[in-house]
């Protein structure tokens, strides 16, 4: 009766520790992006005293790498980090076009009708992921369609 107990008992935490992977651990890497929401200042430390590093424009996309306090510590599209104030932070998602020339074309297919073209750095508005490497996207002047994964930054 004990070694069967204890081949249950194996089971068990065998069992939470698979759900614990699968259910916990995955969304910790999983990449937070957020789109600054006002022109801020960068700093090298969570601090309005620190050492101030450059402003970034407005609906610029960044990733979260750690929030303390009332602060972000963000990346952006060149790797760089930075701290802001949350407060200039929003949810609003946003994409940076990093080929020279993305096309935005009529549906998620190379074949399709080319709707027009955005220069690198471009900010255009995320409206949807789409499986198969393709993106949903809006450009401020109202024009929308379908990039391609690889030619934003930002998903």
């Amino acid at each position: 009766m004990v070694i069967r107990c204890k081949d249950i008992w194996r089971k068990a935490v065998a069992i939470a520790g698979t759900l614990f992977c699968v259910l916990i651990v995955p969304p910790a890497f999983a990449l937070d992006f957020l789109s600054v929401a006002a022109p801020a200042v960068l700093f090298d430390a969570p601090s309005s005293k620190a050492k101030p590093l450059f402003v970034i424009n407005p609906g610029t996309p960044v990733e979260r790498v750690i929030s303390l306090e009332g602060w972000v510590k963000v990346r952006d599209n060149k790797g760089d980090l930075a701290w802001i104030e949350k407060k200039y932070l929003s949810e609003t998602r946003q994409v940076m076009v990093i080929a020279d020339r993305a096309q935005i074309r009529a549906a998620a297919d190379d074949k399709a009708t080319l709707v027009f073209e955005a220069e690198r750095d471009v900010v255009l508005t995320l409206l949807e992921a789409l499986p198969g490497g393709w993106a949903k996207v809006k450009h401020r002047d109202g024009q929308q369609g379908f990039i391609k994964s690889v030619q934003v930054w930002g998903l």
